[in-house]
């Protein structure tokens, strides 16, 4: 199960370019339900999207290069490539109602997306319940909880026209 709130930015972090970057290309099979094939530095997956906003299940099974190369040419849509920095989430804030078992350990994933949707950067943060993603107060240069807004969600962006 991925349970995961999405945001735009206000601004980026400082020091962005300290923090760990992969590199990542993904394209779309299928929208309904998501197949998707991803390119994370080199390392080849395909992966299966159930339904839903903030909670779906998800299924990655690995790939070799060859198979993801010839699984890209039956592509649906826009291919998507960004860069992908991974920050820590150091004393993670939440709603006053809500007391974790023990500290939880969130990471941001911040995607800064290469043409044609640059200059879209965003923000996901995974959890390990609903509970807590809802209790989440999200960091300050946070802007907009775009987590309900299917435009965000990457297999709509495929489908956008460019």
């Amino acid at each position: 199960m991925e349970i995961e709130r999405k945001y735009t930015l206000k601004k980026l972090p400082e020091n962005l370019e300290s923090y760990p970057c992969r590199i990542i290309e993904q394209a779309y099979l299928n929208v309904n339900p998501v197949m998707r094939v991803r390119r994370d530095n080199d390392d080849y997956y395909l992966t299966y999207k159930g339904s839903g906003m903030m909670a779906r299940e998800e299924y990655n099974l690995p790939l070799n290069k060859e198979s993801y190369e010839h699984l890209l040419e039956k592509a649906d849509g826009n291919i998507i490539s960004k860069k992908r920095y991974v920050l820590p989430i150091e004393n993670p804030k939440f709603k006053d109602d809500f007391v974790p078992m023990d500290t939880p350990e969130l990471i941001i994933e911040l995607d800064v997306f290469a043409a044609p949707f640059a200059p879209l950067i965003m923000a996901e943060v995974e959890f390990p319940s609903i509970e807590m993603a809802n209790a989440f107060i999200a960091p300050d240069w946070f802007d907009e909880d775009v987590t309900l807004n299917p435009e965000y969600h990457n297999s709509a962006m495929s489908q956008r026209k460019i």
